[in-house]
């Protein structure tokens, strides 16, 4: 058996992946009960794989990939998310360069010209998923606006309808201009901006606002209730002149009011302000639209009318500085709402929209009817769903604990169109297309609504098909923590009314991928990595290893080149490894049931080998997934290569040499999935390694007592090589070494060849009582083991001597700052902990290392 002298990761990777998709191996095997499943987060049908999604990609595949060689039943389902808004920007933005706009050609047209785009997109997506290695069932894939989950939206857009819960009203929303479309609150980004706060004369009043335009269509003047000011005019209808321009105003007092912002009072907007619109229903107070939804200033700002809100702004501060109104500016540090596609100010407004009433309580949860909102928070208090990391709980709950009806309807025309048909007058609405003369509602669904609906539309909701119930609820939703409201939450809302069941039983959170100083990457930083470049240059091997090892969920990760670079060594480590292994087994197939012919290595890697396997094995099931990584690239490193793979030359069981090497294939296969299944083609086994069984702990290869007389022995080894460093002899065989064993311990004499092949030596004494050598370096093992190294003819020992002496000065002169510091009470008492936990190891660790030259001075002289 042998391997080529290097991987090259491109001439096997596709070929590993076409045969794994042929051979079935994705997708769940019918005769297991156990499932195990996850619906992969559908990327954006906009199309390019980023760091995020290779990120989640590689965890999610390792989890897969695990729970598939533990025999379980798997099935990770993959798909596109239409993102309605996204998707619909990026055709515009496509169209406006050709001088095209969507108006041109009509929705059908238009809509015609999305679907060719995504389609497009699609393919490219596949590609990039495959090149990541996900065995994830493509025979399963779905798209968020397919013929059979666009059923699916219908029908609980119905019942949720019948049920009360949908309902068509005028409301407060978010909107941006630039998209013509509403938005939810967490698709508004907010910025920190230098703004302006303008003090200005409102009648008998004084009002500051960022917004003064938005003051031509006030209705009310807001103070708090203990305020002295509000009393003599509470109730009152005041009027107001900004020269020409008169608003009426009444003056209402509120608990929720900051006497300390501004002026104290408060000109409420309610048309154009979530707060305000809360004080106006509470207050019983006008509502009325000043800003339409084209960013425009509408009829009631007069002579403003048509303006943009900026122009208008200005022309208003213009005028009020003319009459004297200004009475003062400020800057003012503003939180400014953005749309999260384009960056566009958001504008709230007033607007007749669907939404969902989170806070109505008509739905079934474990027989009692409660609200949305509050199963939604019970589920992941009732720990029904955990959320890892758990710190992520305390976001959850404060978020669903604001949450408003969410509104789910937009303004553009790619998407679910709003299942509800009218004619004539709007007030007469009908679920379903009742037939002729009725117009359906122009408006399509929030692109969450649908994807809130993925881990069970996906399985063939409404029906109860097989899949439903065999593989919901899914056992781990992983994804980026950012999207924990956008999407997460939802898939909580809607799975539980729709099913009354949890969408999922594991909430695992990755971070978000950074670059080497911690940025976020961004093309105009110039920081970013393309994950295809890199698995072109590096392996996909490579890559998935530099998003897992080191990491842990919920914290972000900085990635960089030459970390990916440094796992590809270690994908060439294996490989080489793997080679040499191969080199020295004989047979195709040499199978280790009952251990035979064993030598204390041979005991001690099998032993190792189990430990790894259950260790590995507890991180993968707990999601730890970097400690399992770690786990074994050390074994490997570490152990099998640097140690046992150089006792094999010396003393060969081919059998243990066969058995460690399968087994390290098997536990690394689901962190490197590619260059593992070429190796373990070489093996010539009768399946692939995908299919293949987890490896199990074998109690017969268990010997705890020598594992530590082989990490005993290895010290030992350790030892010399040390000592022989030290004194520039690494190289020379023509040294005598003695070692003092005064337990007279029988594996130690057992392995005497051993110890010196391995450390290089051709003179190797062992005495059983303790000894006192002239002109040798000497080194403690334990209490029972000493190693001195005969060093005189070899070295200059004098000018050995004086260099340790000078190392001793240096260090003393080190020892008495560190000793200066942990004597100084100002740096204990204002020191952080670690700081000062860092002097002390400093302090011993140069102790440690002045004991150990005076005893190098006293044995050499």
């Amino acid at each position: 058996m042998s391997l080529p002298k290097n991987y090259e990761a491109e001439l096997f990777e596709d070929k590993i992946y076409q045969a794994w998709e042929k051979s079935g191996a994705f997708q769940p095997r019918e005769d297991v009960e156990e499932a195990f499943s996850i619906m992969m987060p559908p990327p954006n049908a906009t199309g390019q794989l980023h760091l995020g999604h290779a990120t989640m990609l590689a965890i999610q595949d390792i989890m897969i990939r695990f729970n598939r060689m533990q025999g379980k039943s798997t099935l990770w389902l993959p798909g596109t998310d239409h993102a309605s808004i996204a998707t619909q920007n990026k055709v515009e933005t496509l169209l406006a360069a050709k001088g095209i706009t969507r108006h041109d050609l009509g929705r059908e047209a238009f809509l015609k010209e999305v679907e060719q785009y995504v389609e497009g997109s699609q393919d490219t997506i596949r590609n990039q998923v495959r090149k990541m290695g996900s065995s994830c069932d493509w025979s399963r894939e779905n798209y968020t606006l397919s013929p059979k989950l666009t059923e699916a939206v219908q029908e609980i857009f119905i019942r949720m309808f019948n049920d009360g819960l949908i309902y068509r009203g005028d409301r407060v929303v978010n909107w941006c201009p630039r998209c013509s479309s509403t938005l939810a609150d967490d698709e508004v980004e907010h910025k920190e901006v230098d703004a302006t706060l303008y003090y200005m004369q409102y009648g008998p009043f004084v009002v500051a606002s960022s917004r003064p335009e938005t003051k031509l269509g006030d209705t009310a003047i807001a103070f708090n209730n203990k305020d002295k000011r509000f009393k003599d005019n509470a109730n009152q209808m005041v009027e107001v002149f900004f020269g020409d321009h008169k608003i009426t105003v009444k003056v209402i007092g509120d608990e929720s009011i900051d006497p300390e912002f501004g002026s104290g009072a408060l000109g409420v907007t309610p048309a154009h302000s979530f707060i305000d619109y809360e004080l106006a229903k509470k207050h019983d107070v006008e509502v009325v639209q000043v800003i339409n939804e084209a960013g425009e200033m509408t009829a009631v700002a007069g002579k403003y009318q048509g303006m943009k809100v900026t122009e208008a702004r200005k022309k208003f501060v213009e005028e009020l500085k003319e009459l004297g109104l200004l009475l003062k500016e400020e800057p003012y540090k503003q939180n400014l709402s953005v749309c999260y596609r384009c960056d566009t100010p958001v504008e709230p407004l007033i607007s007749k929209q669907w939404f969902i009433d989170v806070n109505k309580e008509c739905v079934k949860w474990k027989g009692q009817k409660k609200s949305i909102k509050d199963i939604a928070i019970s589920v992941v208090k009732d720990k029904e769903i955990q959320i890892q990391p758990s710190r992520f709980n305390k976001t959850y709950y404060n978020w669903m604990e604001n949450l408003h009806d969410w509104c789910v309807s937009r303004q553009i025309w790619f998407g679910h169109r709003i299942p509800v048909w009218y004619k004539g007058d709007e007030t007469k609405a009908q679920i379903e297309s009742p037939g002729d003369g009725w117009n359906q509602d122009p408006d399509t669904l929030d692109t969450w609504f649908s994807s809130g609906l993925w881990t069970f539309s996906t399985l063939g909701w409404p029906e109860s098909t097989h899949d439903l119930r065999k593989f919901h609820p899914t056992s781990v939703l992983e994804t980026g923590y950012d999207i924990l409201f956008f999407w997460i939450a939802r898939m909580i809302i809607m799975t539980t009314y729709a099913l009354e069941e949890i969408p999922f039983k594991q909430v695992y959170l990755h971070g978000l991928v950074r670059d080497k100083n911690g940025q976020k990457m961004s093309k105009s930083k110039g920081n970013g990595i393309d994950p295809l470049d890199m698995i072109a240059k590096y392996g996909t091997d490579a890559v998935r290893l530099s998003l897992v090892i080191g990491t842990s969920p919920g914290n972000d990760i900085r990635l960089y080149e030459e970390k990916i670079a440094s796992y590809r060594n270690f994908v060439t480590k294996l490989w080489n490894i793997s080679r040499f292994a191969l080199m020295n087994i004989n047979e195709a197939d040499m199978p280790l049931s009952e251990p035979s012919n064993l030598q204390l290595a041979d005991k001690w890697i099998l032993s190792r080998t189990q430990e790894v396997i259950a260790n590995v094995t507890k991180s993968l099931k707990t999601n730890k997934l970097s400690e399992a990584g770690t786990e074994i690239y050390s074994f490997l490193w570490s152990e099998f290569a640097d140690w046992y793979l150089e006792i094999s030359k010396v003393e060969k069981n081919e059998a243990v040499l066969y058995y460690v090497l399968s087994t390290i294939l098997k536990l690394m296969h689901p962190f490197t999935p590619f260059v593992t299944e070429v190796i373990w083609d070489n093996l010539k086994q009768e399946s692939d390694l995908i299919s293949t069984d987890w490896p199990t702990v074998n109690k017969n290869f268990k010997h705890p007592l020598c594992q530590k007389e082989m990490e005993r022995i290895i010290e030992v080894i350790k030892a010399i090589r040390s000592l022989k460093a030290d004194f520039g002899l690494a190289a020379v065989k023509d040294v005598k070494v003695s070692i003092i064993d005064k337990d007279n311990l029988n594996y130690v004499k057992a392995n005497l060849a051993l110890i010196q092949s391995m450390a290089k030596v051709d003179n190797l004494d062992l005495i059983h009582e303790d000894q006192q050598f002239k002109n040798t370096a000497v080194y403690v093992v334990d209490s029972a083991i000493t190693v001195y190294l005969h060093v005189d003819g070899k070295i200059d020992i004098e000018a050995e001597i004086s260099k340790a002496k000078k190392e001793i000065d240096k260090l003393q002169g080190y020892q008495k700052g560190q000793e200066a510091k942990l004597s100084n009470k100002k740096f204990l008492n204002n020191a952080p902990d670690e700081a000062i936990e860092k002097a002390r190891e400093t302090l011993d660790n140069t102790l440690a290392k002045i004991e150990e030259l005076q005893n190098r001075i006293k044995t050499l002289s």
